[in-house]
């Protein structure tokens, strides 16, 4: 099993280019079910949910056509893939690929709107909460659809003529339950009113791909969206928007060790709130042409208090990132996860590098130390594997990251990117 290796103590400077966003690219890519006719998708990531997504579409008869990554300026990487599905090839989507990818779950929507019926296992992905159907059934069953759990699938049936327009609010804002209520309301009868939608740029960007492929969307970003349902989609060309998550990761991670690092092909406005805190911690974060200047001062790092939000608040995606970082402030900040009740499965581990870190609740109270010390730490899930990175590389000697997996799944090429930027970071396959 593979395993990263991190000598701390560098600073970071250059630049590294963003990729594809992850959590736009899935729903982009699932939306190819939609049509018979052929979807184009640029700045698609290389990572292992998105090859794993590839095989679940090819399941249902998607025929996907990969051209070849291509470097472009600042070492950027292009790499475009055709989605064509000219018939749904079998509307069951099966627990051993659905198991290891939440995400994948998602295609329950197009295959209800396009086939009238779909059968899909009850997802698994990340141990980091329940994080339950309970909102996708909903949502479904407000557009007409009828809804059966037998031996861990969902057997959903529209009704004869296909699912009917309707006026539905979220008890809570979901993103996943939004991406799959929205492709499912495009093919729908009549108009559906979305209440209390997630407001996330990859909603946007699926919402902006579908309007290409010729669905009637209006209010996407806000918490209302209306959809006209259409009879058909054709084809369309749509670049996945950068990773804001990714984005935000290498901003903090310059803001620990300092240096000076311009983040290309990202976009300040796609992460405010984030930005804004990790400013408070004491980097300077300057909007730049197609991208971002990062300038980070390494031991000046100033506390500062994070609550966990839907967007346009602090991302959940990005918390471990924030702990990592705060390990090393000087005085005690406070980090409040609201979306998922077990996402601090990293404490442990950043306490094994040294960190003072205590839990009450929904609450890290993190107290910052002068230094860490590098040592052997497990990755558990993807977004605490890349904070155990962070801290590695202000850690003093050698970090080593197990179970790297997690990493492969939503960070394109990161020992490359770190390594280009002066850190001394490597791949360990036994």
């Amino acid at each position: 099993m593979d395993r990263i290796r991190i000598v701390g103590g560098n600073q970071l400077n250059g630049i590294i280019p963003i990729s594809g966003a992850k959590n736009a690219a899935l729903p982009l890519m699932i939306a190819s079910l939609l049509t018979s006719d052929t979807l184009t998708l640029e700045n698609v990531p290389h990572l292992a949910d998105v090859e794993l997504l590839m095989r679940i579409l090819g399941n249902h008869g998607v025929d996907v056509s990969v051209n070849g990554r291509r470097e472009t300026q600042n070492g950027m990487y292009s790499r475009t893939i055709h989605f064509t599905c000219r018939t749904i090839a079998d509307t069951t989507a099966p627990y051993d690929l659905v198991s290891k990818m939440r995400a994948s779950f998602w295609v329950i929507g197009p295959l209800l709107a396009r086939e009238g019926k779909a059968r899909v296992s009850l997802p698994g992905g990340c141990a980091i909460g329940t994080r339950p159907v309970d909102l996708f059934i909903e949502g479904l069953t407000a557009l007409g659809a009828t809804m059966d759990i037998d031996a861990g699938y969902i057997n959903a049936t529209a009704p004869k003529g296909g699912l009917i327009g309707a006026h539905y609010t979220f008890p809570k804002v979901s993103v996943g339950a939004t991406h799959v209520m929205m492709m499912a309301a495009v093919l729908a009868r009549g108009t559906t009113v979305i209440g209390n939608a997630a407001r996330e740029p990859e909603v946007v960007d699926l919402a902006n791909c579908m309007i290409a492929m010729g669905a009637k969307i209006t209010g996407a970003g806000t918490p209302t969206i209306t959809i006209e349902g259409v009879t058909s989609l054709s084809g369309a060309r749509h670049r996945v928007l950068p990773d804001r998550i990714e984005t935000g990761t290498y901003a903090m991670a310059v803001a620990m060790t300092g240096g000076d690092v311009t983040l290309a092909g990202t976009d300040i406005t796609l992460l405010d709130t984030a930005v804004s805190a990790i400013r408070r911690a004491g980097a300077e974060l300057i909007a730049v042409d197609n991208g971002i200047r990062v300038i980070g001062h390494g031991n000046d790092i100033r506390p500062v208090d994070i609550v966990t939000e839907p967007f346009p608040g602090f991302p959940t995606d990005l918390q471990a990132q924030f702990m990592g970082l705060m390990t090393r402030a000087d005085g005690v900040a406070h980090v409040t996860e609201t979306i998922f009740e077990n996402r601090f499965m990293h404490v442990q581990e950043l306490a094994r590098l040294g960190a003072r870190i205590t839990l009450s609740g929904q609450t890290a109270r993190i107290e910052g130390v002068k230094r860490l010390r590098g040592a052997p730490v497990m990755a558990t899930d993807l977004r605490a594997s890349v904070s155990l990175v962070i801290a590695g590389l202000a850690a003093e000697g050698e970090t080593l990251v197990n179970r790297v997996y997690h990493l492969d799944r939503g960070f394109e090429r990161l020992e490359e990117k770190l390594t280009r930027c002066g850190a001394i970071v490597e791949r360990i396959s036994d």
